[in-house]
């Protein structure tokens, strides 16, 4: 398995090319076995570990779990930590590292992360196929279009939240994060729409 660092080694820079990474993406893959479950719900990573004890990811499962019985749905942390099911997200290396991908000024890194993104996703929802009957993802920017593409490329359909036309409302050009924040109540209701919808 994975070696684990020294106790406060913390990763930085872009973590999707570490090595340590791609190994856990390997084992998620090949060796792990997830729950079968009728719902996935994919929700970004966090810069707080564990991501569960992030501000963001603990208004995420608040609407979660009062749209749906805990019973019917895994969630599973994605983006520039790879592919992490939600009860794996103590495991080295992903709760071992610090780095935003929205910092990044480097379009080649942005390259970079799309590609491996894409094919990690790709790899998961192709072995998760049969395991899940619905799947949603919350997500903006890069991490949204990774998950498209993954999507198309499988062929297995991935609700995307917030909608198209509720980011278009959200645009605000010239900003840093111009799509804005998945803390926005106009996000987080669509994101609590889609989840009633797909549960019904």
């Amino acid at each position: 398995m994975i070696q684990p660092p020294e106790p406060g080694d913390i990763i930085s820079g872009p973590s999707f090319y570490h090595p340590a990474f791609e190994a856990a993406q390997r084992f998620i893959i090949k060796q792990y076995v997830p729950p079968t479950r009728e719902i996935c719900i994919f929700l970004p990573c966090s810069m707080k570990k564990p991501y569960s004890a992030s501000p963001s990811h603990i208004v995420f499962q608040e609407i979660i779990c009062t749209a749906l019985p805990e019973e019917r749905c895994h969630t599973v942390v994605f983006g520039t930590c790879g592919v992490v099911p939600g009860e794996l997200e103590r495991m080295y290396p992903y709760a071992h590292y610090r780095y935003m991908l929205g910092k990044c000024s480097s379009e080649r890194v942005r390259r970079d992360f799309l590609a491996i993104e894409t094919g990690r996703l790709e790899a998961y929802l192709g072995k998760t196929r049969t395991t899940y009957q619905r799947r949603v993802a919350y997500c903006l920017g890069s991490f949204r279009e990774a998950m498209q593409e993954a999507s198309d490329r499988t062929g297995i359909e991935v609700v995307l939240c917030p909608s198209e036309l509720t980011i278009e409302e959200h645009m605000r050009p010239g900003l840093r994060f111009s799509q804005g924040s998945l803390h926005m109540d106009a996000y987080l209701e669509d994101l609590r729409t889609a989840l009633r919808k797909i549960g019904e």
